[in-house]
């Protein structure tokens, strides 16, 4: 027995190893953590219980036969975050560059169909050159497994993709496939193809950063959730991240005690609003007021900066929040805030995460841009996020509710459980200027000063008509509320739709305006 386990050992070292010291060397020297250092980085200290150490690919031809080393390139386990289980795949890029092949694929195979039967989240750390191309089709075939389990665990459990280096070809779609994405700036970089192969097919010169890089994809493309400074940066949002998810669709978010009072009046929300309408002001500010000791974990943040969307507490529960920015573009909306916004409603629900939107409104973006890039298709996606949504549905309105964008952000009519509003609301059709334009038209043209008559009506309409007191006199708001007293609404609020229940038709799924 002791020459077994004295051999036991030794392979066990050799998987530990399976790089090599130079390869981690040249690794260590690019500022970069291995894969096993991530791991145990990420997870509670000795928590992580590692599979598949001794695997080894069986494949040969084109020179594999020679170099079989242990682990195959990636490394798979499962441990504890705060506490709480988690499965784990991590990328070595020591071994084959952390190329792809069918065993390699096979351990992440295992690693997923275990998150999914135990009900944990499973987090990816990608650090790889792709599909391995000595193993050809298998390789490929290995990499339909993974999307296949990707598909298969959305909305059951949360999975989380961190890009640690290269992530390209086929291997950006298990990313894009989950919940969050998380990027490092300067080492990681997505995309389909490379800078070599965009010069020689379309003749633009870009470089790797410009074409994939971490703020390309955070502000551009909206690929990227959330972008931090290095690795280990990277790795604490993902345990931060994870704090305010459930384990799978099945449990509530983590309870999490707050000395912030439940009570707690918002002094400074009185005064937050500028003295005109079409001043702005920062949603964030509203949102730091009202949620527990002012945590905030804005989701996609350099990326259609006219919404924010994010994670916080009340009353020591996780929400989501879906606010319009009147500091961007005035809080429009347009394709890409309402393709943001519906992704992060959806995910929401699909977690068991309370929705609580904030809206100051002034419609949709016009423009040729936007309407034949589809802004009706892709404003419907958000449209059809809140209508469908199951979870505790609350609405806040500060300010502007304009048009087919009120209806849209959460109302009562799409199905919200909840709206307030402040004496500051204006619920219309639209803007008082443009409202008075179309119907006075006749008396602004009879007017003997018609900028004096068009500034009456203007004050008429706002007085009779952009006021949250006709909503509420027809139950389209369920009250009109002291904006000091929007905490304590909110928590009262959650504290009572908690215990709702709702049921919706039996189907196979509905069909989203992709």
């Amino acid at each position: 027995m002791a020459d077994r386990l004295a051999d036991l050992e030794e392979r066990r070292r050799e998987a530990r190893a399976a790089g090599g010291a130079a390869a981690i060397e040249r690794h260590h020297a690019k500022g970069k953590m291995t894969a096993r250092e991530r791991i145990e980085y990420l997870l509670d200290e000795g928590t992580f219980t590692e599979l598949d150490m001794l695997s080894r690919h069986g494949a040969s031809g084109m020179g594999l036969e020679d170099s079989r080393p242990y682990t195959d390139g990636v490394i798979t386990g499962f441990g504890l975050i705060d506490g709480r289980r988690v499965c784990v795949f991590s990328q070595d890029f020591t071994v084959f560059g952390g190329a792809l092949g069918e065993t390699h694929g096979a351990k992440i195979h295992k690693i997923m169909d275990l998150a999914l039967a135990t009900g944990v989240p499973v987090i990816g750390l990608n650090d790889g050159a792709g599909a391995r191309i000595q193993e050809g089709v298998a390789a490929l075939n290995a990499y339909g497994g993974i999307f296949r389990r990707n598909a298969a665990a959305s909305g059951v459990v949360p999975q989380v993709s961190v890009i640690l280096g290269p992530c390209a070809g086929g291997a950006v779609y298990s990313p894009a496939l989950t919940d969050f994405v998380v990027m490092v700036k300067d080492t990681s970089h997505m995309f389909i193809t490379g800078p070599d192969v965009v010069r020689t097919v379309t003749g633009e010169v870009v470089t790797l950063e410009e074409l994939g890089g971490a703020q390309t994809h955070a502000t551009k493309s909206g690929v990227a959730n959330f972008v931090l400074a290095d690795e280990r940066s990277a790795l604490d949002e993902v345990r931060y991240l994870l704090s305010f998810l459930p384990s799978n669709n099945l449990e509530e978010a983590p309870l999490v005690a707050t000395d912030d009072p439940a009570d707690r009046v918002c002094e400074d929300l009185r005064s937050l609003l500028p003295t005109s309408a079409n001043q702005p002001y920062d949603m964030k500010k509203v949102i730091t007021s009202i949620v527990d000791d002012g945590d905030y974990l804005e989701v996609h943040a350099g990326w259609a900066q006219q919404i924010t969307c994010g994670f916080a507490r009340v009353g020591g529960h996780s929400v989501g929040i879906v606010g319009n920015q009147p500091a961007v573009l005035a809080g429009v909306l347009d394709i890409d805030s309402s393709e943001k916004a519906a992704r992060f409603v959806r995910t929401c629900d699909a977690f068991n995460v309370p929705i609580i939107s904030l809206v100051d409104v002034p419609g949709f973006m016009p423009g040729t841009d936007q309407e034949y890039g589809g802004i009706i298709r892709h404003g419907a996606k958000l449209l059809y996020a809140f209508c469908e949504a199951t979870v505790p549905r609350i609405g806040i309105i500060t300010r502007k509710a304009y048009g087919g964008a009120y209806v849209v952000m959460n109302s009562k009519s799409i199905g919200a459980d909840l709206v307030f509003a402040w004496p500051s609301a204006e619920l219309a059709v639209m803007g008082s200027s443009g409202a008075v334009e179309i119907v006075y038209r006749r008396d602004l043209a009879e007017a003997d000063d018609p900028a004096r008559r068009r500034a009456e009506l203007v004050d008429e309409y706002e007085e009779r008509y952009a006021t949250p007191y006709i909503a509420a006199e027809r139950g389209f708001v369920d009250d009109v509320i002291d904006p000091a007293d929007t905490r304590r609404v909110l928590v009262r609020s959650l504290e009572l739709l908690r215990a709702k229940r709702e049921d919706l038709p039996k189907r196979k799924h509905g069909n989203v305006p992709l």
